[in-house]
């Protein structure tokens, strides 16, 4: 496989037609081996638009998300330079790595350990040195290193917990799928005050469950 090739066919074919028009993104994906942060058991799905697995026989969700979708969080969040960051499922280190690239920190957060071991391992090969890799419960963020410019979840929630909401500075942006199969939604959330919040939804997708958050209530009869 012409790796270069490759790489250039999912930024023309996959990622630009989905609305992924900001010339800094596209470089950045270009930029950015996407291969070192795809197990090799999976790495001829490097470049394909489909989601990949990080761990053979793992739970459902523990995934890279499509490069399409990828890039289209990465670019409607909008992260800045001076930027303090969370992510939510650091997964391989893939999304950290491109945040990291435009951010002045980043925070990530993964309950698996398996995977924030992973994703550690990834960074530092990497040599992304202002990215940090934590083994927890994302659903509860980091509100020790609260507040933050920026927040990504990297998979789908039923719903947004407020506690992650109020760990946004004012002006902040938080990004996520939400909602449930069939129907879900890319959502950004920017906090316009002290108790004031925001949300849009972006476009129609579908992702994987990010772990440990909660479900809503089935009712049976």
């Amino acid at each position: 496989m012409n790796i270069e090739q490759a790489r250039f066919n999912m930024i023309e074919q996959q990622i630009r037609p989905w609305d992924v028009l900001d010339p800094a993104v596209l470089e950045l994906l270009a930029v950015v081996k996407r291969e070192d942060f795809v197990p090799p058991a999976y790495r001829a799905l490097t470049f394909i638009d489909t989601q990949v697995p990080l761990r053979e026989g793992g739970a459902r969700g523990q995934c890279m998300l499509e490069p399409k979708l990828e890039a289209r969080l990465l670019q409607e969040l909008g992260v800045q330079r001076h930027h303090e960051v969370l992510e939510i499922g650091a997964g391989s280190g893939y999304m950290a790595a491109l945040l990291a690239h435009k951010a002045q920190q980043v925070l990530t957060l993964e309950i698996v350990p398996e995977l924030a071991r992973l994703a550690s391992e990834n960074l530092k090969r990497a040599s992304i040195v202002n990215a940090r890799v934590i083994e927890g419960d994302g659903s509860a963020g980091q509100p020790s290193e609260a507040p933050f410019d920026a927040i990504m979840l990297s998979g789908s929630v039923a719903s947004v917990p407020q506690r992650l909401l109020d760990q946004l500075k004012v002006g902040g942006k938080l990004i996520a799928v939400v909602g449930s199969e069939p129907v879900m939604r890319a959502t950004l959330v920017t906090r316009h005050g002290e108790r004031e919040w925001a949300s849009r939804e972006l476009f129609d997708t579908i992702a994987p469950r990010l772990l440990g958050f909660d479900e809503p209530t089935r009712f049976t009869f």
